[in-house]
């Protein structure tokens, strides 16, 4: 299966000329469920892991929290498994009980909680890249390396989990570990991906209108250039605020992606310097709670024709089953010089 990005309702590029040389290319990874191998690209799949290296674990403190029972990646798996059963009985009998007293025993068998880790813990597989798949994937100058893996601490540092970056060549690795560790509990249900498979292309992207000059940004909210551009085609619910169509449909890409600009939303823009030499850092991936928002402009033209049917959860197009901050990004940026510098984590 393919997924194809509609076009934009305008060519912005044309509209603006300005905004011609900011254009730059961001890959739109669509995961979806499926079952990947330590072979393909993937997101929360297994990860094609050195035998003879050690699996990566956290060793910072983690901050004790009793509000909510702690669930095992086994326990979530189990958990998911158990919703989507009960989703299937609902969908043949729409008038059966929202839930039946066996099935709400499982739940709370599922969900009883399990002892807060004491310890480095494990860390999770987030995504693993091949760059066959992702030709664009920006990688460190005069790298070798053709594969990225992104693992996760399933907790809070503070409001989000702490990320590991690693660049290796994939044919370097003969003997793959076969069953890495898991974390004895994650933090929150979301913080474990579902594993998808993933059908990357490319789009293009221009800056947020935060990171736009003033003049640029005045020409983005005068109503009177879209008009003599666009005519009728405008739609009339942005003539009050037409810069925001340029926010919703015409800048940035919503969910999984390599590369672009950075989707501003909960933060203004601040700067990105590499912590280590001080160069500009790139965007790297974005890891999205969401594929798409209520902007549905954005829905590959598969899935507008063939709506493929979304995991139980909220908010909808969650194929992943990450939630970030409440539905936000946590996106990744990296430094173009040396893939031996700290990465930033920033939910912009």
């Amino acid at each position: 299966m393919r997924y194809t990005t509609p076009p934009r309702p305008f060519d912005v590029a044309a509209l603006f000329p300005q905004l011609a040389p900011l254009a730059r290319t961001a890959t739109r990874l669509h995961p979806r469920p499926g079952s990947p191998t330590p072979h393909d690209s993937s997101v929360g799949g297994p990860l094609l892991w050195p035998a003879d290296e050690p699996w990566p674990h956290c060793e910072a403190p983690h901050e004790r929290e009793t509000t909510r029972p702690l669930l095992s990646p086994d326990d979530v798996r189990a958990w998911r498994h158990h919703r989507r059963a009960c989703e299937e009985r609902r969908l043949l009998d729409p008038q059966g009980p929202w839930i039946t007293p066996e099935e709400l025993a499982v739940e709370k068998q599922i969900l009883a909680g399990r002892p807060w880790p004491e310890g480095p813990i494990a860390m999770l597989p987030v995504a693993q890249l091949y760059l066959r798949d992702v030709p664009l994937l920006p990688r460190p100058a005069q790298s070798e390396a053709d594969l990225l893996q992104v693992l996760w601490c399933p907790f809070d540092h503070p409001g989000h989990p702490r990320t590991a970056l690693f660049w290796r060549s994939a044919g370097t690795v003969t003997t793959s570990l076969a069953a890495p560790p898991e974390p004895p509990a994650v933090r929150f249900e979301t913080y474990l991906p579902e594993p998808c498979l993933l059908t990357p292309e490319t789009v293009t992207e221009y800056p947020h209108y935060s990171e736009l000059g003033k003049e640029l940004q005045e020409q983005l909210g005068d109503l009177s250039q879209w008009q003599a551009a666009a005519g009728p085609a405008l739609d009339g619910s942005y003539r009050i605020a037409p810069q925001e169509r340029y926010m919703d449909t015409l800048s940035t890409a919503p969910g999984w992606k390599t590369g672009g600009w950075t989707r501003w939303g909960l933060t203004d823009p601040v700067p990105r310097p590499c912590p280590e030499c001080g160069c500009d850092t790139e965007p790297l991936l974005t890891i999205a709670t969401t594929e798409w928002d209520s902007n549905e402009s954005w829905i590959p033209e598969e899935e507008q024709t063939d709506p493929t049917p979304l995991l139980p959860g909220s908010p909808p197009a969650n194929f992943t089953m990450v939630d970030i901050a409440s539905g936000y990004d946590l996106q990744l940026h990296s430094c173009p010089a040396s893939p031996d510098h700290p990465h930033i984590e920033l939910i912009p």
